[in-house]
């Protein structure tokens, strides 16, 4: 090959029986590359005498590139000189790319780049020591230097300058960096003596590789591994929207799809089958970093290479605007995935269309519950109670249906019971939410709370909010349906010790849901932003398992907002706003209690769905809460009772406290509960306050 050209024209060359794959793509131009770089060889020089052919010289110093002569003879080479054979090449590879029966990965890239066949194969000379070690000690000969075995930016300048000058090719090699697909390896010596070293993940897309697992921060999932949009269930409005999707991204009216709505409702498998329909796969990013990060710059070709949809996850709270990344090198559809809250600003946004998952209905969680769980395994009233009463998301439904199947399985049983379900469901992950909020026992009734009046009249009444909020909406009419959203936020204030958290216990209890304490030690931090990060977690993961959030004393963090005269008074605002804008924004149920409610912001009240007084309970109301505490058996007379109900007006929670105190006393004596220990107990709730006992004690 290695001869004085003998044939005028250029020769006909043809790759029809290679198969359209990306892997025969890369090959060849991996070939294309070597041929390249076979012509700008020049044979050793040899004594005069030497009857040895320039082309016998060269292979027998490097015998491997001999073996790759015979491998490109095979393609119908043979007899020609090296340069018709770069010429033949080159068109007989852009004749297979046009026969394909779609566009080939590499065909796209260089598309959407502007990059063609010059630019490839100068990559592949690059990226050479990658699939052939033995390159290496060539290039180490060629340049003179044995311990550098990457061919230097000199070296590339030289083969593919065409006496032009090395400008063309620094521009493209430039441009490989740019897109990610080239490195630096020795950015620290003189430019002329640089190597490039070929990216792993790029390199092996390029080889047409497609493993699942890329990175840590990138998960691919082929096109054949997409679930199919007929799998899932979806309200018809958002699968209708969906169905024309493809359309649009097709005629480039759209090419940023973001879809909003709680985590772990099965917003990514909606991407995946939107991706379906666009005829890719999903390339899911996992954890999100600034625009100008340096894995941005391989997100793009990748998702070309792969012919895959990128798709990135945003966890924003009220108020924060993400800007997308560009992504060069790939110009199809983009995935976005949001919560409810924050915002999104850059190019991509200008042809971006917004669609909502919200969580299933009862009528969607009845049919994620029947999928899950299957007809046989679980009895129709059980069926109905579970999707009426426990508001999953999608995701956190059929996590619940698994392990309600492993606990009904550990008894012995096939048949998923009510309370297999319930216990799943409490079982589910909830490290964020515990983390910031500590569970309370939920066990009784609201009819065991001692308090009459308008109060039990607004507990009754939230109780009701609670149990139809999924339907409500429906009973409106158009200007009010829309302002209604499924959560439900709750104030009660009062004295301290009235039954304000005993109540929110007992109303968890009687709509057999748990109930979880915020923490304010754990959710109010005192750098920037983060108080508000930790709120939205703990809103966020409330919601997604349908628990009730009870924000104890919280005239702590919903307090009046003041004039802003430093610093701290602007935090403290942006606090106040974020909170508000959340609570207003929040879907699961919230109750705030408080024994200050004047130091309450206004807006928050006016944001609360139901106000619930709490007072100090009168002499009848004291008389039930005595009775509901005292033990069975006690020694005491009801004359005594009554004198203490009327002259005692202690809160429920210091009559909790005198029987716990006096239950102790008569455990120590040995004795049933007699008429001074509770005397001693009830003079010790007023030494705790400071006041005098109006108890008789002759």
């Amino acid at each position: 090959m290695l001869t004085e050209s003998r044939l005028s024209a250029a020769p006909i060359l043809s790759f029809d029986g290679l198969p359209h794959s990306p892997l025969a793509h890369f090959k060849l131009y991996f070939y294309a590359a070597i041929l390249h770089i076979l012509s700008r060889l020049e044979a050793p020089s040899r004594a005069a005498d030497d009857s040895r052919s320039p082309e016998q010289v060269l292979f027998e110093q490097f015998p491997f590139l001999e073996g790759y002569n015979d491998e490109l003879a095979t393609f119908g080479l043979s007899g020609l000189t090296i340069e018709q054979a770069c010429a033949g090449w080159q068109a007989a590879t852009e004749a297979w790319e046009q026969a394909a029966p779609r566009p080939m990965p590499l065909s796209e890239l260089g598309r959407v780049t502007g990059l063609g066949y010059r630019a490839f194969s100068l990559l592949m000379a690059a990226g050479l020591l990658e699939e052939d070690t033995r390159f290496g000690a060539l290039f180490s000969a060629l340049q003179n230097l044995p311990d550098q075995p990457r061919p230097t930016l000199t070296l590339l300048s030289d083969w593919w300058s065409d006496g032009e000058g090395y400008g063309e090719v620094r521009a493209l090699l430039r441009r490989w960096q740019e897109l990610g697909f080239l490195e630096v390896a020795n950015p620290g010596s003189p430019r002329l003596d640089w190597v490039y070293q070929p990216n792993p993940v790029l390199w092996d897309a390029l080889r047409g590789e497609r493993t699942a697992h890329l990175t840590n921060w990138l998960r691919y999932q082929g096109l054949e591994q997409t679930p199919p949009m007929e799998t899932l269930t979806l309200p018809e409005p958002l699968r209708a929207s969906l169905e024309r999707i493809p359309t649009l991204v097709a005629s480039r009216d759209v090419q940023t799809i973001v879809l909003r709505g709680p985590e772990h409702n099965g917003r990514h498998a909606v991407m995946a089958a939107l991706a379906q329909r666009c005829g890719r796969g999903v390339l899911e990013v996992r954890g999100f970093a600034p625009r100008g990060e340096e894995r941005w710059r391989i997100l793009g070709p990748l998702a070309a290479l792969l012919e895959a949809m990128p798709v990135i996850q945003f966890d924003l709270a009220p108020g924060e605007i993400a800007e997308l990344p560009i992504l060069a090198g790939y110009d199809g559809p983009l995935g976005i995935i949001l919560g409810r809250q924050g915002g999104l600003h850059g190019p991509a946004v200008e042809s971006a269309l917004t669609l909502t998952l919200d969580a299933p209905d009862a009528a969607e969680r009845r049919t994620l519950w029947l999928q899950s769980l299957g007809a046989d395994n679980i009895a129709e009233d059980t069926l109905d109670a579970v999707s009426a009463g426990l508001r999953l998301t999608g995701g956190n439904l059929r996590r619940a249906a698994k392990l309600a199947r492993s606990v009904a399985a550990l008894d012995g049983r096939g048949q998923v019971s009510l309370a297999d379900i319930q216990q799943a469901s409490r079982a589910l992950n909830r490290q964020v939410l515990e983390t910031l909020a500590q569970p309370l026992q939920a066990e009784g009734s609201l009819a065991d709370l001692a308090v009459e009046g308008e109060t039990r009249e607004e507990l009754s009444g939230l109780l009701s909010r609670i149990r139809f909020r999924e339907s409500l909406a429906s009973a409106l009419g158009p200007a009010l349906r829309g302002q209604v959203n499924p959560g439900v936020r709750a104030l009660f204030s009062g004295p301290s010790g009235t039954g304000k958290t005993l109540a929110a216990r007992l109303l968890a209890a009687e709509l057999q849901k748990d109930i979880y304490r915020i923490d304010l030690s754990a959710v109010v931090n005192k750098y920037i932003g983060e108080t508000e990060k930790n709120l939205n977690q703990v809103f966020a993961r409330a919601e997604e398992l349908d628990v009730i959030l009870l924000l104890d004393e919280g005239d702590a963090l919903l307090t009046q907002r003041t004039a802003v005269n430093n610093s701290n008074d602007r935090y403290a605002n942006l606090e106040t706003n974020y909170l508000l804008q959340r609570i207003e924004s929040f879907h699961g149920i919230l109750i705030v209690t408080t024994n200050a409610a004047e130091r309450i912001d206004n807006a928050f009240q006016r944001r609360m769905d139901v106000l619930v007084n709490f007072h100090m309970p009168d002499a009848a109301e004291r008389w039930d809460i005595w009775q509901a505490h005292l033990p069975v058996g006690h020694a005491l007379a009801e004359d005594f009772l009554k004198e203490v109900v009327g002259r005692c007006a202690l809160s429920g929670a210091q009559i909790r406290g005198a029987v716990l105190h006096a239950a102790l006393l008569a455990l120590q004596a040995g004795r049933p509960l007699e008429r001074d220990f509770v005397t001693r107990a009830i003079q010790r709730e007023y030494r705790k306050v400071g006041a005098v006992c109006p108890l008789r004690t002759g």
